[in-house]
Order: structure tokens, then C-alpha cells, then sequence
């Protein structure tokens, strides 16, 4: 008899290597640094050639509201607290500086610290305060204060503020580097900066042992209570630092804008902030970033299109709503919170994960060991 030969089992397919997120993030820096050195047109996304004084100008308004949304991810989409306060802090730093340049002889980076640590002040005393209730009630506690500071930067106290025109910015000791539109450049890079630095910090924060207990209060404060740890001091302390990385993304506001004007302080400021980071994908950093480039770009370039011969040619039933750069975004805002639950982040997971499906099923075991990993560390919080 002939022996049968017995096939030989077959190798599962190879899991795709990922590329370290760390990596893509690397290499999005030094594209984005290098953009004011081409002359890139992007048509219908900026106003001209990447190298013009202002599409750097609107690139770099783009990334301080991208820093603005990570510290509110850091509040929202991290600790689940939701707050109409946030752009006090904002403000708070954008008014302390200039208020401290117009009204004192300090260099700016002395200026600059003391507002900072003026909006730490601030920002534990709110949050020391708000954190006595939860829900609804610490949204309307947080957006108390905000009303309240609002209404001060209007006033003009002491004729601080600039009332409803705002206040500009002295420039006496602000390094000629940063003034003026031939260093709009130079804004351009202080703002990547920015942008860099806050990521660093929510994402150090969000790793940390007290953004693991965060996060765990978060989803279970009873459970966090009964092994001991302190919800109340760990939620303040995520509190004032995301104030105080809202209010130093403020001051370099204040560089590129020149001025610091009440609407930063109002509840409709926060709200633009949390309408980015629902955009890009609660709970995911680079989702908060590229959730307020969407919107911010989509904000400027929705008026020149709402004023275009297109629009005023319409139909009045079209030309009306088109013509309100609010409306569309309103509209798009509702579309991907019904269709896109997950926000920009989330689709592309899902958009990634149907590549890869073969791929994850072979490497099945991966996940499982990272999940049992990230439970251990949960368990360590005992």
C-alpha cells in the first residue's frame, strides 16, 4: 500500500505591522513644520500658497484651537466632566497677558507666567467649587462663572478689559520676532509648538496613574470610593490643568490675534470647543485635533462661500440657509452625531478595522493579551 501524504498545516496569515502612533505623529510635526517653507496651493482650504502671510495665519489659528480642544478632551472626553466654563480660562490667559503687557514693564515670558499661575488660581477655586455637585448641576455652576467673567471683560472695570472692544496687545516687550505680518511665520511654528507641547502633556496626564483613576471615576465613582482612592482632589486636579493648558493656548492667541475681545469668554466660545472634540471622537486626542482643523477651516471658508456669486444666485429656499456659515455647520454638526457616533476618529477605526479584518483575526491573541494587560492595570488602582 502507498502511504497518503498528509498535508501539512497551513500558517495562519501574518498580522500587518501598525506603524507606532508616535511615529505618524512625528512625521505629521515635521510635514507641518515645513509647510511654511512651500508654495503648496490648496484650493478651496486656504486663501492662497502655504507660504502667504495668510494661510499661515489660519494655519496656525487652526492648531491653537487643536490645543484648545485637547485640554477640553482632557476634561470631557478623559474625566466625563461636561463644562460650560472652559473658555474663562482661555480668556483668562489671553486678558492676563494683556492686561500685565499694557499695564506693567515686564518681559513677556515673566508676564506670561504670572498670568499662568493667576488662571491656576483661578481654576482650582471654580473647580474647588464646582465639584460639589455633578451632571447638570456642574454644568451650570461652571457656566455661572463663565457668564459671570464675561460679563466683567464687557463692563471694563477700571478700564481693564477694552469693554466690548477688547483690549489690544502692547508690544513694547514682545520680541519683534512676533509682531507683525512678515513674522506671521514665526506665529506659525510658536503655535506648532503649542500644539506639540499640549499633546505631550494631556496624553502624559491621560497615562498617568491619576488619569487612569480619572477615567475609572468616569465610568464607576463607587467603585473608585471603595478602594480608597480620592475622586473629589484627582477630578480637580484634571480640572486645573486643563485650565491651565486653556489658558497658555490663550496667551499665544493673543500673540497671533493681536487682541483679546469678550467674545472668547462666553458660553458660545466652550461650545465651538466641544462641538470639536464631538467631531473628531470623544476620547481620542488626535480625534480632537483633527475634529478643530475641520472646523475652524470649515468656519472660515463658509463665510467666503456664504458671500460667493454661487450662493447669492440660489433660490431664496437655498440662498437663505446657505448663506449662514452657522446653519451648515450646525447641519454637519447633527449628521455625524446621528450617522458618525464615534466622530472622525471613530469612522476611521471602523473604516481601518474592515481592512484588516483577516489580519485581526490572526492576531487575535495580540488583543487579548493587551486587553489583559490594561486590565491588570486597572486592578493596580486597589
Amino acid at each position: 500500500m502507498t502511504e497518503r501524504a498528509v498535508p501539512a498545516p497551513q500558517q495562519p496569515p501574518r498580522a500587518r505591522r501598525r506603524v507606532p502612533g508616535w511615529l505618524l505623529g512625528a512625521v505629521a510635526v515635521v510635514v507641518a513644520a515645513c509647510l511654511p517653507l512651500l508654495n503648496l496651493p490648496l484650493p478651496g482650504v486656504l486663501p492662497g500658497p502655504t507660504y502667504m502671510p495668510g494661510s499661515l495665519h489660519l494655519m496656525a489659528l487652526c492648531m491653537i484651537f487643536a490645543a484648545l480642544a485637547l485640554s477640553y478632551h482632557l476634561l470631557y472626553g478623559v474625566a466625563g466632566m461636561l463644562s460650560f466654563g472652559h473658555a474663562l480660562y482661555f480668556a483668562a490667559g489671553a486678558y492676563g497677558l494683556a492686561i500685565l503687557l499694557d499695564r506693567t514693564d515686564m518681559p513677556l515670558l515673566v508676564a506670561g507666567a504670572l498670568a499662568l499661575v493667576a488662571a491656576i488660581v483661578l481654576a482650582t477655586v471654580v473647580g474647588a467649587v464646582s465639584l460639589r455637585v455633578s451632571g447638570v448641576s456642574f454644568a451650570m455652576v461652571t457656566l455661572a462663572f463663565a457668564q459671570a467673567g464675561n460679563v466683567m471683560a464687557r463692563r471694563n472695570p477700571s478700564g481693564l478689559t477694552g469693554g466690548e472692544e477688547g483690549i489690544g496687545l502692547t508690544t513694547t516687550n514682545v520680541p519683534d520676532a512676533l509682531v507683525g505680518v512678515v513674522n506671521t511665520r514665526n506665529m506659525f511654528w510658536l503655535a506648532l509648538a503649542t500644539l506639540v507641547l499640549v499633546y505631550v502633556v494631556v496624553t502624559w496626564v491621560q497615562r498617568s496613574r491619576a488619569g487612569h483613576v480619572v477615567e475609572a471615576t468616569r465610568e464607576n465613582e463607587m467603585r473608585v470610593r471603595v478602594i480608597g482612592q480620592p475622586p473629589y482632589l484627582i477630578r480637580l486636579l484634571t480640572f486645573v490643568i486643563a485650565g491651565a493648558l486653556a489658558a497658555a493656548v490663550g496667551m499665544v492667541y493673543l500673540l497671533l490675534q493681536s487682541q483679546a475681545v469678550p467674545t472668547i469668554t462666553s458660553a458660545d466660545f466652550t461650545i465651538q470647543a466641544l462641538i470639536m472634540v464631538v467631531l473628531g471622537g470623544v476620547g481620542s486626542r488626535w480625534g480632537a485635533v483633527v475634529g478643530a482643523i475641520v472646523y475652524t477651516l470649515l468656519d472660515q471658508r463658509l463665510s467666503v462661500l456664504a458671500g460667493s456669486d454661487l450662493v447669492e444666485s440660489l433660490p431664496t429656499l437655498l440662498h437663505v440657509p446657505l448663506s449662514e456659515p452657522a446653519f451648515i455647520l450646525g447641519v454637519l454638526f447633527i449628521l455625524v452625531v446621528l450617522f458618525m457616533p464615534g466622530g472622525i476618529a471613530g469612522g476611521a477605526s471602523r473604516l481601518t478595522g474592515r481592512r484588516r479584518g483577516p489580519a485581526r483575526a490572526a492576531g487575535s491573541h495580540t488583543e487579548t493579551a493587551a486587553e489583559a494587560a490594561e486590565r491588570r492595570r486597572l486592578e493596580e488602582l486597589a
